[in-house]
C-alpha cells in the first residue's frame, strides 16, 4: 500500500490524542480501524505500524479476512448481524473481541447459546426507550455474554450533531442506573471518519474509523 495506510493511521491517532487533550481526558479512546471492502494487505500494513484493533461490517468479509492476519488482531464486528450468521461468525473468527451491534433479545439469546465463554458485546439499532430493557436482558439473562456498552452510528452521512452523541450518553446513564453499574464500566462507541473528534469531546470510549485510514471504499457493482 506504499505506506499510505501507516501514514493515515498515524495522523488519525494524533488527531484522537489532540481531541482527548482538548476534552481534558487522560487518554484517547480505543481506535477501531475499519477495513470494510479493503484487502487483508491493507490491514497488514496497519498491523505492522503497531495497530491491533480492527473492525468489519460484513460476516463473510471478516471470516475470509481474519485468518489471513495475525492471531493477535482484536476484531470488532460492527455491522448488522443476522441470527443465522452467528455460528459462522463465532466459529470463523476466534479472535473476535467485541460484537457492537446486538439489537434484539432474539439475537442476544442466539449468541448466548452459541458461545461457551464470556464475550463482550453492546448494541445496535435500538430505540433509546428500549435500551434499558435489552441491556437488562443481556446483563441478567445471557450468562455467556458481557455487556460492554452502547453504540451509535450517528447521522446517515456519518457526521453527528452533539445531540446525537448526548442521546447515547443519556442512554448509558439510564442503563447504568437501572442495572446498578458505574457509568464508567459501560463504553460509548460513537464517532466515525466524519465526526470522531467531536465524539471524543462528547465522551466516546471507542471510535470506528475506516475511509480516513484505508481510503475510499470500493464496492463491487
Amino acid at each position: 500500500m506504499g505506506g499510505e495506510v501507516a501514514t493515515a493511521l498515524q495522523e488519525v491517532t494524533a488527531r484522537l490524542a489532540a481531541a482527548a487533550t482538548r476534552a481534558g481526558r487522560d487518554r484517547p479512546p480505543r481506535l477501531v480501524a475499519v477495513s470494510k471492502t479493503k484487502p487483508a494487505e491493507a490491514v497488514q500494513e496497519a498491523y505492522e505500524a503497531g495497530h491491533r484493533v480492527f473492525g468489519e461490517n460484513y460476516v463473510q468479509e471478516l471470516v475470509d479476512k481474519a485468518p489471513q492476519l495475525p492471531a493477535d488482531c482484536a476484531w470488532h464486528f460492527i455491522g448488522h448481524l443476522q441470527s443465522n450468521k452467528v455460528k459462522t461468525l463465532l466459529e470463523g473468527v476466534p479472535n473476535l473481541a467485541m460484537l457492537e451491534t446486538v439489537d434484539s433479545e432474539k439475537l442476544a439469546n442466539k449468541l448466548d447459546s452459541t458461545v461457551n465463554t464470556s464475550g463482550e458485546e453492546s448494541k445496535y439499532g435500538v430505540e433509546p426507550k428500549d435500551c434499558v430493557a435489552l441491556a437488562r436482558h443481556i446483563h441478567e439473562s445471557c450468562k455467556h455474554l458481557r455487556l460492554a456498552g452502547l453504540m451509535t452510528i450517528g447521522m446517515p452521512d456519518y457526521s453527528s450533531r452533539p445531540e446525537n452523541f448526548q442521546c447515547l450518553s443519556d442512554c448509558r446513564k439510564a442503563v447504568a442506573e437501572a442495572l446498578g453499574l458505574p457509568e464508567a464500566e459501560l463504553e460509548l462507541s460513537m464517532g466515525m471518519s466524519g465526526d470522531f473528534e467531536q465524539a471524543v469531546e462528547m465522551g466516546s470510549t471507542n471510535v470506528r474509523v475506516g475511509s480516513t485510514i484505508f481510503g475510499a471504499r470500493v464496492y463491487k457493482s
